[in-house]
C-alpha cells in the first residue's frame, strides 16, 4: 500500500468558486477568474484536490497546467502540451466524434493529422483552434486552469499564448450557444497577475483580481487533530497555539508543519508550543523566517527602511501613504537608527517601492495604494 498523508478538503470553497464559474453568482467570471495569494499558502493543493474534482463532478472538462513547476520551459509550450494531453483522451473514435461535433473539413483534416502519442499540438495550430476542437469532441465546457499564470508574461510567446486564450474564450463563449470555456488563472504576485487585466492592450482587460481565501481556523482544527493523534495523550498541542503559529508563518501549511515537527522531535513539550513561539525559541531553529531574512538582507538601507515603515503601519492597522511628510520622517528615522544617510524623498521612495515590487515584497493596488505582498512579514519585521 502506498503511503498517504491527511489532506484538508475545502469543498465549500470549491463549490462556491464553481458556482461563480457557472454564472450563478453576482460576479461574472466569463472573462476569466484571477486568484492571487502568496506562494506556499495552498493554492495548488486546493486546485488539484478540490476545485478540479468539483469541476469534473459538474460534467466539465478541467485542464490543468502549472507554469511554476517548470519555470525554464516555454509557457506557451506547457499550455499547448496540457491541451494536447487532454485531446489524447479522445483518440479512440476521434474521427467519429469530430464528425458528430460538426467540425468543418479543414479542421477535421487538421485533427486527423495529430499524433496523439505526443502531447503537443501540430505546428501552426493555435491554442484557440485546439480548444475549439477539444470542446467539440468532448462535448463539455472546458475549464482551463493556469497555475502561476504571471510566468507567461516573461516571454513574448507566453504573452501571445494569453492572447490566444482570449481568442479561444471569445470564440467558445459567443452567446449563441452555451459557453464552452472558462479560464482560471492563479498567481503569487498580485502585481504581475494584474498585468493581464489592467490596461486596454492587455489580453484580459477589465477582469478583476480576486484574493484567494487563505486557510483559516477550520484548517488549524484539522491540523491540531492530525498531530495530536501522533502524540501521547499527556503531550498534546493546543488549537490556540497552532492558530498563533499559523498566523506567524503567513498561513503557510508547510512552514507550520516544520514548526510542529521541531517540537515533536524533542525541542519541547507540545503543550508549550505557544510559549516556545512567543519567546522566539523556534523561529530560527525551524527556519520559518529564512525567506524573509534572505529577501530583506538583499535590500538597500532605504528599501529596508520603507519596508519597516510599511510593516509598522500594518501592525498598527493604519494606511500607508508613501509620499506624506510623516512617512518621509519615519523612513529617515529608520535610516538614522541603522546609521545610514536619511535620504527619504519622493523620487527615492518611489524608486525603493519599484524595487520592492520587483522583488514581490510589495504590491500596488489598482487605485495606487501600496501594501505588503505577505502581511505576515510585518510581524517578522517588527518582532523586536
Amino acid at each position: 500500500m502506498s503511503p498517504s498523508r491527511p489532506i484538508f478538503k475545502r469543498g465549500q470553497l470549491a463549490k462556491a468558486l464553481a458556482d461563480d464559474l457557472a454564472g450563478e453568482s453576482l460576479i461574472d467570471y466569463s472573462s476569466g477568474m484571477f486568484l492571487a495569494a502568496p506562494r506556499r499558502t495552498g493554492k495548488s493543493t486546493f486546485l488539484n484536490n478540490d476545485l478540479i474534482p468539483e469541476c469534473s463532478s459538474r460534467g466539465w472538462l478541467p485542464v490543468y497546467v502549472d507554469l511554476w513547476a517548470d519555470r525554464g520551459a516555454n509557457p506557451a509550450a506547457l499550455i499547448s502540451t496540457a491541451i494536447g494531453t487532454a485531446l489524447g483522451q479522445y483518440q479512440s473514435g476521434f474521427e467519429k466524434a469530430a464528425k458528430k461535433a460538426g467540425i468543418d473539413k479543414i479542421n477535421l483534416l487538421r485533427t486527423l493529422s495529430w499524433d496523439f502519442s505526443k502531447p503537443h499540438l501540430p505546428e501552426g495550430t493555435t491554442l484557440a483552434q485546439a480548444l475549439d476542437v477539444l470542446h467539440a469532441v468532448a462535448g463539455k465546457m472546458i475549464v482551463l486552469v493556469v497555475d502561476e499564470a504571471q510566468h507567461a508574461l516573461n516571454s513574448d510567446s507566453g504573452t501571445n499564448a494569453m492572447f490566444s486564450l482570449k481568442a479561444a474564450r471569445d470564440q467558445l463563449n459567443r452567446g449563441d450557444r452555451p459557453d464552452g470555456l472558462r479560464l482560471v488563472f492563479t498567481g503569487s504576485s498580485r502585481d504581475k497577475l494584474a498585468n493581464l487585466v489592467l490596461k486596454s492592450k492587455q489580453p484580459f482587460y477589465g477582469a478583476t483580481i480576486t484574493p484567494f481565501p487563505l486557510l483559516g481556523d477550520d484548517f488549524v482544527a484539522f491540523m491540531t487533530g492530525v498531530w495530536n493523534q501522533r502524540l501521547a495523550a499527556t503531550n498534546q498541542f493546543k488549537a490556540e497555539d497552532l492558530a498563533y503559529a499559523f498566523d506567524l508563518v503567513g498561513r503557510r501549511p508547510e512552514m507550520l508543519a516544520t514548526l510542529l515537527a521541531e517540537v515533536s522531535l524533542g525541542l519541547g513539550e507540545a503543550g508549550n508550543l505557544g510559549e516556545l513561539l512567543r519567546t522566539g525559541a523556534l523561529n530560527h531553529q525551524a527556519g520559518v523566517w529564512c525567506d524573509y531574512e534572505s529577501a530583506f538582507n538583499d535590500l538597500s538601507p532605504l528599501q529596508q527602511a520603507v519596508l519597516e515603515v510599511m510593516a509598522r503601519r500594518v501592525i498598527d492597522q493604519q494606511a500607508f501613504a508613501p509620499f506624506s511628510e510623516q512617512t518621509f520622517a519615519q523612513v529617515n528615522r529608520q535610516l538614522e537608527l541603522a546609521q545610514q544617510e536619511p535620504n527619504a524623498t519622493a523620487p527615492n521612495v518611489q524608486k525603493a517601492l519599484d524595487v520592492l515590487r520587483e522583488q514581490e515584497l510589495v504590491w500596488k493596488a489598482n487605485r495606487g495604494e501600496y501594501a505588503l505582498e505577505d502581511s505576515a512579514m510585518a510581524k517578522w519585521l517588527t518582532r523586536t
